[in-house]
């Protein structure tokens, strides 16, 4: 299946939420699809179908899959993907758009980062709102969804871009919602917590005691 212009700005969409949620997963699954010529890459990517970078992208996923399902540790791993994720996409975007003219390709690059950086903040917004749940099982079930969804949404963008484009468009939509109800319930949080911190100290009951006879 060889791509068309408009077919790789689809398919940069939907690979970039994708990235959003596991770079590692899209990564891997590109690099599968190529080798095995179930797409046609842009020459730019066949870099990816190297059998040592999809060595290297499944390896990290496997590393991922476990680090992202320990509670309140994911947090801290997710929040140092936000240097990885990013960039990845953008990269990966870059050089999937070589073909186009100059800005079509910064544009195609710039609208990467933006998905995938929503995609991420969605994503750390579910898990920091799942994480304080006292049962380990809705973490691990929330990051095994992330990961089908990534390889899916990937796959699915190589055979149906256009279709792939419209679905990340509604999961982003969807993930700035998220992002928007996490960020009034912690600041909410925060402002009770400051309100609790301010409020005076209560009455010395032992001083208010009338003197012994």
């Amino acid at each position: 299946m060889q791509l068309k212009e408009a077919q790789i700005v689809s398919l940069v969409i939907g690979a970039s939420f994708a990235a959003g949620l596991n770079v590692y997963a899209m990564l891997a699954t590109l690099g599968f699809l190529g080798r095995f010529h179930v797409v046609d890459l842009p020459p730019a990517l066949h870099a990816i179908e190297n059998p040592w970078i999809i060595a290297a992208a499944v390896a990290m996923f496997v590393l991922h899959f476990f680090a992202d399902k320990v509670p309140a540790f994911d947090l801290v791993w997710n929040a140092l993907h936000t240097f990885i994720r990013i960039p990845l996409a953008a990269l990966v975007a870059y050089a999937a758009t070589s073909q186009l003219s100059p800005p079509m390709q910064i544009a195609s690059t710039a609208l990467a980062a933006v998905i995938s950086g929503v995609a991420h903040s969605g994503k750390f917004a579910a898990r920091a709102a799942v994480t304080p749940s006292p049962e380990p099982f809705s973490n691990m079930a929330l990051s095994a969804g992330e990961d089908v969804a990534s390889i899916g949404l990937t796959w699915f963008a190589t055979r149906h871009p256009y279709w792939s484009a419209v679905i990340a468009i509604v999961l982003v939509i969807a993930a700035v919602v998220l992002i928007r109800m996490f960020a009034r319930a912690a600041m909410a949080l925060f402002r009770r917590g400051l309100e609790f911190w301010k409020r005076p100290p209560g009455p010395n009951v032992a001083n208010e005691l009338p003197p012994a006879a």
